[in-house]
């Protein structure tokens, strides 16, 4: 299987930016600690420049695997409804290839 690779874009309610990125520095915490970084190459959340309160994650696993391993784990169930709260919407995945 091949590495799966993505960047997530949100933009976050009026009001609740700090909250959203007091999740992110706790929940990149718990990426460390609960998973192998041969598994999850890279978590990261980053500020984006192109609007007001946009943000983005940007996550690359090992394999499919991984990346399931990652998204049903329970602590990571523990905190996601934390991200509903402050994310305006939902949130746009773009899935990127490594070069062949």
């Amino acid at each position: 299987m091949s590495r799966i690779t993505f960047i997530s874009r949100m933009t976050i309610k009026d009001g609740k930016e700090a909250q959203f990125i007091k999740n992110c520095k706790e929940l990149t915490v718990d990426v460390v600690k609960h998973e192998s970084t041969t598994q999850t190459i890279w978590f990261d959340f980053f500020k984006l420049r192109d609007g007001v309160r946009r943000y983005a994650v940007v996550e690359s696993f090992a394999d499919e695997t991984a990346e399931h391993v990652h998204m049903s784990s329970a602590w990571l169930a523990s905190r996601i409804q934390t991200f509903h709260d402050c994310v305006d919407g939902t949130w746009e995945r773009e899935y990127l290839d490594p070069l062949p």
